[in-house]
């Protein structure tokens, strides 16, 4: 009989342990990176963008509608990266908690200063973002200020824990600090990078490394071979790397490989599935890697 007492005490122990966890979906790993660092062991993520597939593009699939109902947080990048996608499944998620506006609902863009904020909204220019340019995920220090507010948000829906997500966001900034030191001096002589488009611009200029060019003529749009030939032309005399991420297409860098001799080095922007904060910086670190190496 005691044996039976003691069992359910612990059923009870563990569905309670069970229930106090947040459900947080994240759009982006990048995200769901953050929201596990800064909420720990008191929150579950769920990650709906692949990290090997293009944000700015999916399917909405009942799968993300599923875990949209049940969320108590959707932390997204925001800036009208999922524009085309998340929207519609928050939408169809039927759950009121989570809409634009309401505290279920957190965009990391929103929390701080954007690059290229208030381009013309004009689909001529490509696909751009008249809010700013919302990859701010690969600046370490925005994203330091972004895990504070995040604290916040956790703490009005999780009061009971809310020095230890203070703590959590406190710590992952410092660390962003720290790194960013050695960053900056390590890339200070970078002579250049061509990107694929306009996802590390945040990065580049944090380390303050000439972003010498884009593979796609505007935003969105896939190289063309006029583009690259005037790529080659402007870049002739000149040293860098090209660094695109493996969602993209090799023909365009392998192009410009031939023609100039340039390295050109394949880097994701997100962690893995499940990424921790570690594996975040040490994403960061091998960008920084590609840029110092140039003339070597």
């Amino acid at each position: 009989m005691l044996n039976r007492i003691l069992f359910g005490m612990f059923l009870l122990l563990a569905v309670g342990t069970a229930q106090a966890q947040l459900n947080v979906v994240a759009s982006t790993s990048n995200m769901g990176m953050l929201a596990q660092a800064v909420g720990g062991d008191h929150v579950s993520v769920r990650v709906l963008a692949p990290p090997d597939r293009d944000p700015h593009y999916l399917e909405v699939r009942p799968t993300m509608m599923v875990a949209l109902r049940n969320a108590d947080l959707v932390v997204s990048v925001g800036a009208e990266l999922e524009m085309g996608w998340l929207p519609l499944a928050i939408d169809q998620s039927r759950n009121r908690g989570i809409q634009t506006g309401q505290r279920g609902y957190f965009e990391a863009a929103a929390q701080v200063d954007r690059l290229d904020e208030g381009a013309p909204a004009d689909r001529a220019l490509g696909d751009v973002h008249p809010t700013g340019n919302p990859h701010v995920y690969m600046d370490p220090l925005r994203m330091g200020e972004v895990a504070q507010v995040l604290a916040e948000r956790l703490a009005d829906l999780d009061s009971e824990h809310a020095a230890y997500y203070r703590q959590n966001a406190e710590q992952f900034k410092e660390r962003a600090a720290a790194h960013v030191e050695d960053w900056q001096q390590r890339a200070a002589d970078a002579p250049g990078v061509v990107l694929f488009h306009e996802d590390a611009n945040y990065l580049m200029d944090l380390l303050d490394v000439p972003v010498l060019g884009y593979l796609e003529p505007v935003p969105g749009v896939p190289p063309t071979a006029s583009h690259l030939r005037s790529l080659v032309r402007e870049l002739q005399d000149r040293q860098g790397v090209i660094i695109y991420s493996g969602y993209h297409s090799s023909r365009g860098p392998d192009f410009l490989v031939d023609n100039l001799g340039w390295e050109a080095v394949v880097l994701p922007t997100n962690v893995e599935l499940e990424g921790s904060a570690d594996d975040y910086f040490d994403l960061l670190e091998r960008w920084v890697q590609a840029l110092e190496r140039v003339g070597d």
